[in-house]
């Protein structure tokens, strides 16, 4: 009873091991691309894990050029507005005139806004050969008009469009190239020599 009960509890005893070899062992797994199956899997779980900090990256690389843009902006905007009210204000010293600090408020309040937008947008492209160009000919435009005024319109026109003219005038300038910046203030140099404009009143 010994003997059958051992025989029957251990029936794995009496039968002999089977083992693959290791070129059949690989045979299979090239066949049933089991570590291709793997290989795949882990650039996907790479690529879940990864975006989070790319996204991050990538957002703050797309805000800091937009913060650098509104911050160079805002440096040239506040000098330029402060030119803008100066100009305002000699103008009127200019022809004998107490300054309206209302009317000059009501005219900072509409030329403030549309000289941010005129900063932002040039400031962006002021590298481009185009806008290069545009600059140019606005500064040559605006300083032979603002010229003109001084010497020939009558003082309320003055007083109203000599303003906006100096402070784009300066502000071409500031933003062209040395060469083109100095080719410009000789065109206008010529034309005031040409014509026999003065800048200068006894």
């Amino acid at each position: 009873m010994v003997r059958k009960r051992q025989t029957a509890t251990n029936p794995r005893q009496n039968t002999p091991d089977f083992q693959i070899p290791k070129e059949e062992q690989l045979r299979l797994i090239e066949q049933t691309g089991i570590l291709n199956k793997v290989s795949d899997r882990e650039p996907r779980a790479n690529s879940r894990s990864t975006p989070p900090r790319a996204s991050k990256e990538n957002d703050d690389d797309g805000e800091y050029p937009l913060a650098e843009e509104i911050f160079s902006a805002t440096t040239l905007l506040i000098p330029m507005s402060f030119l803008l009210l100066l100009m305002y204000i000699l103008i009127h010293f200019q022809y004998g005139q107490e300054p309206s600090w209302g009317v000059i408020s009501d005219r900072m309040l509409s030329s403030v806004p549309i000289l941010a937008i005129f900063i932002f947008y040039t400031n962006r492209y002021k590298h481009t050969r185009w806008l290069q160009a545009s600059f140019f000919v606005l500064s040559v435009a605006s300083g032979i008009r603002m010229i003109y005024h001084v010497n020939y319109s009558n003082w309320q026109v003055n007083m109203q469009q000599c303003p906006p003219l100096a402070t784009i005038w300066v502000y071409t300038i500031v933003q062209l190239d040395l060469g083109p910046a100095v080719l410009a203030l000789s065109v206008v140099g010529l034309w005031v020599w040409w014509t026999g404009a003065r800048l200068v009143f006894n």
